[in-house]
This record gives structure tokens, C-alpha cells and sequence, in this order.
């Protein structure tokens, strides 16, 4: 009979690169996603088309001012008088002098809700202000048009 001792290995230490591999998953993960978040869209506005439109190049810091159908003032998902936007755009002019602002404005909004942002943007010394839309999508000519 053999009673030799079998040679033992010892049990694997910590390992490292697995959980390096994982942060490094989770951070690309976050990162992305926090890059489309700060497009903030909302869902109930639908934004006028135009013929003449590009897709435009997001600049980071952008502030979206959307202003809904009634005329309500949201921004950061938080709905705000004219005076607390202007007063929140006065802020944000001072520390970034070309601050760059997209006012999304649902097609049936009155003019003068627009006119009112547009004047607070104008007080808190804002002239960077950008009107968001959507492309006209193409329109097939009918059979009858056709004819």
C-alpha cells in the first residue's frame, strides 16, 4: 500500500482581475447610460417639423427648457413659474456666459408661453437659445397626384 501524502495545493487566494473586470463593466455601463440622461425629453411634448433640419451636436451642460401645451414652464422635470426660471437662468449665466439653452415647445403651445421663455432667457442675459424640431418625414406622392 501506498501512504504516501498526496501534495496539497493551497486554496486560491483572493482574486482580483474578476472584480476588476466587473467595475470596469459597471463604470463603461454607467457612463453611458448618465450620457443619454441628460437629454432630457418629455414625453407628452411633440416638437413642430421643419423641412430644413439637422440632428443636432449635443453639447454637454445644455439646458432643455420644455414648455407643454398649457403653457407650463418644466426644466429638470420640475415645473416652474417665469420668475423662478429666469431667476434659475440668471444663476447659471453668471458662471457660464455662452450658455447654451434648447426650448422644446409642443407644436399647439400658444406663442406667448414661448415669448415669455424666450424673455426670461433674454433678462437673465441668455443669447444662445436653440428651437428644438423634428424632421418632416418624407411624404409619398398619392396615386391620384400620381396621375
Amino acid at each position: 500500500m501506498n501512504f504516501r501524502r498526496r501534495n496539497r495545493s493551497q486554496p486560491p487566494g483572493f482574486q482580483i482581475i474578476p472584480i476588476i473586470d466587473v467595475i470596469l463593466l459597471l463604470l463603461i455601463f454607467f457612463v453611458s447610460t448618465w450620457t443619454y440622461a441628460q437629454w432630457e425629453k418629455q414625453m407628452d411634448i411633440t416638437v413642430p417639423t421643419a423641412k430644413e433640419t439637422t440632428a443636432p451636436r449635443r453639447m454637454p451642460g445644455e439646458i432643455i427648457i420644455n414648455v407643454g401645451k398649457d403653457g407650463e414652464v418644466i426644466l429638470n422635470q420640475k415645473k416652474l413659474t417665469t420668475d423662478e426660471l429666469r431667476s434659475i437662468l440668471t444663476r447659471i449665466a453668471k458662471q457660464f456666459p455662452d450658455q447654451p439653452v434648447i426650448l422644446r415647445g409642443d407644436e399647439s403651445t400658444a406663442y406667448k408661453a414661448i415669448i415669455r421663455v424666450l424673455d426670461a432667457c433674454r433678462q437673465a442675459d441668455i443669447w444662445n437659445v436653440a428651437f428644438a424640431t423634428k424632421p418632416a418625414e418624407a411624404v409619398a406622392p398619392s396615386p391620384a397626384a400620381a396621375k
